[in-house]
């Protein structure tokens, strides 16, 4: 029993991450298809999910195209209820399924003035205030959350759930932007950030030139704060240490360097992720504390 999960850009498509989140996070088999919101073909890519038109959008093993990345949330614990989509606690529960909705219906001024992008983290950014009135709603509803749970870190009700799936492009934006909330909820925010199947999200976003950048600001920046530096870098040829792709198993075909050693990959999308982010995938740092354990 396979999803089919249709995802725009991940840098800046926020909604699929949502709903890439519910899917990987909670171990359910999916399968990925990319829908080209920046290429001009997403109304073309869109056509076999109609009435569905926007990003995400996930096909049903039987066949059911479900919109709407709360739908397909509900659909999902609903069909996994042992997978935990939702807190066990019928309060916390409730109020996860409210900190969900006011995230999909609310928030406009923050969504629309702060894109996000998960690049780097632009500095000096003067948030309007309307943003500053989003930012403090958010913040007293993480805090009604954390009352509720008796949580004071951590997930947002004890137990990763999809109240931290649907505010993790939140995440981004109040750290991509520098935008000002307790101390509290920043390391909420970097420890949402710092989760390796985000890491990975990011990673593979990265494989992706963009020209020009979308949602240009005219300020200076600085390094993503999780997985933001990096000493990898791809290098040709297909001598490496490892004959074989650490994630496929297939040949080496493509190669990074790291650490003045050379590990190769099956193809360009293996080496460049990993060359993005080294440390957020397991199979890789696992293979080099293998040779390097040797």
């Amino acid at each position: 029993m396979t999803y089919d999960l249709f995802i725009g850009d991940r840098l800046f498509s926020s909604w699929s991450m949502r709903g890439w989140l519910m899917l990987e996070k909670f171990d359910l088999p999916y399968r990925t298809h990319m829908i080209g919101l920046y290429s001009g073909t997403m109304a073309e890519d869109m056509k076999p999910l109609a009435p569905a038109r926007l990003v995400p959008a996930l096909r049903l093993p039987e066949g059911t195209v479900v919109g709407e990345s709360l739908a397909m949330a509900e659909t999902l614990a609903e069909r996994h209820p042992a997978a935990g989509l939702w807190p066990k606690d019928p309060s916390a529960r409730a109020t996860a399924r409210w900190l969900c909705a006011e995230m999909v219906a609310g928030f406009s001024a923050l969504r629309g003035e702060c894109p996000m992008q998960l690049k780097q983290c632009w500095q000096g950014y003067k948030p309007s205030s309307e943003t500053l009135n989003d930012l403090e709603r958010i913040e007293t509803l993480w805090h009604h959350a954390r009352d509720v749970s008796g949580s004071t870190s951590g997930p947002l009700f004890g137990t990763y759930s999809l109240a931290d799936v649907f505010y993790t492009p939140v995440a981004a934006r109040i750290v991509g932007y520098g935008l000002p909330v307790s101390d509290a909820n920043r390391q909420y925010c970097l420890d949402l950030l710092s989760d390796p199947t985000v890491r990975q999200w990011r990673a593979m976003g990265l494989t992706v030139n963009y020209t020009p950048f979308p949602y240009p600001q005219d300020l200076s920046s600085r390094p993503w704060p999780v997985g933001g530096r990096t000493d990898a870098r791809a290098v040709s040829g297909t001598n490496s240490i490892n004959s074989a792709c650490p994630y496929s198993g297939k040949p080496v075909t493509h190669v990074l360097e790291l650490n003045e050693r050379l590990w190769g990959f099956c193809n360009a999308f293996c080496r460049d992720k990993t060359v993005a982010d080294p440390e957020a995938w397991p199979k890789f740092t696992a293979m080099v504390a293998g040779v390097n354990d040797s």
